[in-house]
């Protein structure tokens, strides 16, 4: 179907609760009205990183005005744990601490503040225990959640041996902390008969549901999660939201009221887990093309006191450490590391940001070395067509689109007189300097643990011909809603304002997965269109009995449906298929084909396909200050057949930005006590508007449908664009090498704060003198 024969698909809607969010009427779960007599919840959090609780007196905390109960572990009538893989997670500790910012009780107070002021009046004892707070000090130690693995493919020891050329090196990446607008909060309501509804600002309501009901011992019959839309939550509420939901439910049992707990935005940042930071080594040979012939790379990632999703996080990083560049001898060793800091979790690109950066600094480290383009040495290592078209983990790459978006992009940008530009400009400056490159981006979309690939959902066809729709999905602002409403209204062929989608309810469709890995729009909509066409063929069935025509000649156009010489409204042939019995609502349901993954020798086709996109960034430093500016950018995207290319431009540009925040000044800071510092928007800077680039220019690859069978053939949007902030560090460490002599190799760590920034400077000024 192409744009112009399209009612919706294709089309830049506005997202659907736009006109509620610019008005201020758009409900988030603080905004839901609580039942009378709703208490609040907060918690008690630790202060020290590691030790064993000796005495937790709780009387000053009951005292406090307006406090009606504490919980503790004790309270806990089912299972002290919201772990989403291993149970390893408590929701109160009940003697060993093993993070500043842990749990260790609740209050239950007739205002916010009450519970929060209460909180902090507990008088606990401790005995402090010696604390790991870094991955280097944890891999030192031999501390790990989970076993460390491995990938190795060929020969990648005797090839570096053999190899023209060597370098080796290490590097460092920071972690993020999500900094979604609405914090984490849930609304636990008893309901009659033992049965539980909660409301949870959640990526994941089935997860809740589960471990609220594991919590209250009782069944996932018997609790209802529901979740309208989310401030955001960049995978920070795919995991984390267990805890609040089911602490909530907890003080909500103990009172027997409804109890609504809405962290502060600095317990939120001291007791949620943040994006893995990584510490690396490497060590790789390849030739005077740049072209590498053997590498050998080690991830060492700071995955927290627990396990939470350290294990999905770190295989995807493993996978998508080869980037957009075919790794044909290649050992890659990833260690889990355990330290007594927050347990870290799900953040966009789920792995994937932290593997890309090491393999981007690696071509980095070899243009520097050959004294060529790094842009030269990045297109000799792609993947071909045919040929080195085999990933480490054994998939082919059979979509490849790399070589000529890349092109595209290198000539529209003017990459390399930018580039002649850029030295002259250099060679003239001595205070500021500036710095260009040019990343691609390949990333696999699925979820690696394949049973999530699956998705529900419930069209009901009123009989007045209005419509609602529910699904598995969940809205964070994405426009997820958006791309289903518009599907339903392509399938049923009907203007989309008769559709009004509902709220996400474990109550609606049961067993949902999370609403991450960019597979929002895969899935759900594949689920959405499975309903609609089931409706639409029973119309068409009803219409074609009437008209004495066969099904096959019935045609939905426009909120009409013509069978032969009859034709009808879409409202009023649902009048009438209503009025002859016949079935109006149906569920639909999708699974994603073809992949196939062995956990055990990490081999198989993980990712249903991969999508592709690439950056160039300009940057200036000033050498005095250290201060970053991004000056331009320009982004070649590829989102297949776009479902909206409005909603699909803004989250190209929004993860571009946030991947920019993260490797350029989003810095977590933990003291020696192992105390996180950086915990209130007055410590932790996030991009700003002022941070985007006064020239940008951002486009999506047309005229390059999905060549699998996706919804219209369409890809993921979520993950991938951030990924494209990796081309403004580089830029970043393009600027510092201009302070030093040709062929430095700038010892800048992300993210590239202007304390870094200065650092390097020093550094290569100094190695060059």
């Amino acid at each position: 179907m192409s744009n112009a024969e399209s009612i919706t698909i294709g089309r830049a809607r506005e997202h659907e609760s736009a006109h509620l969010h610019v008005s201020g009427e758009a409900r988030y779960t603080d905004d839901v009205t609580a039942p009378a007599g709703t208490l609040h919840g907060a918690f008690g959090l630790s202060r020290i990183a590691h030790g064993r609780i000796r005495s937790l007196d709780l009387a000053p905390v009951l005292a406090a005005p307006g406090v009606v109960a504490v919980v503790t572990a004790a309270d806990i009538p089912g299972e002290n744990n919201y772990g989403a893989v291993v149970h390893d997670d408590p929701i109160f500790t009940e003697a060993l601490v093993e993070y500043a910012g842990q749990p260790l009780f609740g209050v239950v107070a007739t205002s916010h503040d009450a519970a929060r002021r209460a909180a902090r009046r507990a008088r606990v004892e401790y005995e402090e225990l010696p604390a790991l707070l870094s991955a280097r000090e944890a891999l030192a130690a031999g501390s790990f959640v989970l076993p460390s693995e491995r990938i190795t493919r060929g020969e990648p020891d005797a090839r570096i041996a053999a190899a023209p050329h060597r370098l080796d090196g290490e590097y460092a990446v920071g972690g993020q902390d999500h900094f979604y607008l609405e914090g984490q909060i849930a609304l636990a309501v008893p309901q009659e008969d033992g049965c539980w509804r909660i409301l949870s600002s959640t990526q994941h309501p089935s997860e809740v549901q589960h471990v609220v009901a594991h919590a209250l011992g009782v069944t996932a019959k018997d609790v209802t999660v529901e979740m309208r839309r989310m401030g955001g939550g960049f995978g920070g509420k795919e995991s984390q939201p267990a805890l609040i939901a089911a602490a909530a439910a907890v003080m909500a049992r103990k009172t027997g009221r409804a109890v609504k707990l809405r962290l502060d935005r600095d317990d939120d940042m001291l007791l949620t887990g943040k994006r893995h930071d990584f510490w690396y080594r490497y060590e790789v040979g390849f030739g005077d093309d740049g072209r590498i012939h053997g590498a050998r790379l080690l991830l060492a990632s700071r995955c927290g006191y627990s396990v939470d999703l350290s294990g999905p996080v770190n295989d995807r990083a493993m996978f998508h450490v080869d980037n957009a560049y075919c790794l044909e001898h290649v050992d890659i060793v990833s260690h889990r590391c355990k330290t007594h800091t927050v347990s870290n979790t799900a953040f966009r690109g789920f792995g994937g940001p932290q593997g890309m950066v090491l393999i981007e600094q690696v071509m980095d480290e070899i243009a520097r070395h050959l004294g060529r383009d790094p842009l030269e040495v990045r297109r000799a290592n792609f993947y071909g067509i045919g040929e080195r078209d085999e990933t480490h983990y054994r998939m082919k790459v059979e979509d490849n689109i790399l070589e000529p978006l890349v092109q595209r992009l290198a000539t529209e940008s003017d990459y390399h007189a930018r580039r002649a530009a850029v030295a002259a400009f250099n060679a003239a400056s001595p205070v500021l300097k500036k710095g260009l490159a040019l990343t691609p981006v390949k990333f696999g979309i699925s979820f690696t643990a394949t049973h999530y690939n699956q998705a529900g959902a419930l069209l009901h066809v009123y009989n007045d011909g209005s419509v609602q729709i529910n699904h598995g999905g969940t809205e964070m602002g994405q426009g997820l809603h958006t791309k289903v409403v518009q599907v339903v209204a392509e399938e049923l062929a009907i203007d989309p304002a008769r559709i009004r989608i509902t709220a996400t309810a474990t109550d609606k469709v049961p067993n949902t997965s999370a609403t991450a890995a960019s597979s929002g729009s895969d899935l759900n909509g594949m689920a959405a269109r499975d309903a609609a066409r089931k409706i639409r063929a029973r119309l068409a069935a009803f219409a074609a009995g009437q008209a004495g025509v066969a099904a096959d000649a019935v045609v939905f156009e426009r909120d009409r449906i013509v069978a032969g010489e009859r034709e009808w409204p879409f409202a009023a042939l649902v009048k009438a298929a209503y009025l002859a019995r016949v079935q109006l609502w149906d569920s639909g349901y999708y699974r994603t084909p073809k992949i196939h993954y062995d956990r055990a020798t990490f081999s198989g086709r993980p990712f249903y396909y991969f999508a592709y996109g690439a950056a160039v960034a300009e940057v200036a430093i000033d050498t005095l200050t250290g201060e970053t500016r991004l000056l331009r950018v320009d982004i070649l995207h590829d989102v297949g057949s776009s479902l909206n290319p409005a909603l699909d431009l803004g989250q190209v540009e929004g993860g571009f930005l946030q991947g920019v925040g993260w490797l350029t000044c989003e810095e977590l800071w933990w003291n020696p006590r192992g105390e996180l510092a950086t915990h209130a928007p007055s410590t932790y800077k996030i991009p700003a508007c002022s941070d985007w680039p006064a020239e940008w220019h951002v486009a999506l690859l047309e005229r390059a449908p999905n060549r699998e069978e996706t919804i219209y053939r369409s890809k993921a949007v979520g993950e991938p664009p951030f990924m494209l902030g990796i081309a403004a560090f580089q830029a970043i460490r393009d600027a510092v090498a201009a302070c030093g002599a040709p062929g430095c190799r700038p010892p800048l760590d992300a993210p590239a704060t202007p304390e870094a920034v200065l650092r390097a400077v020093d550094a290569v000024r100094a190695a060059g003198r």
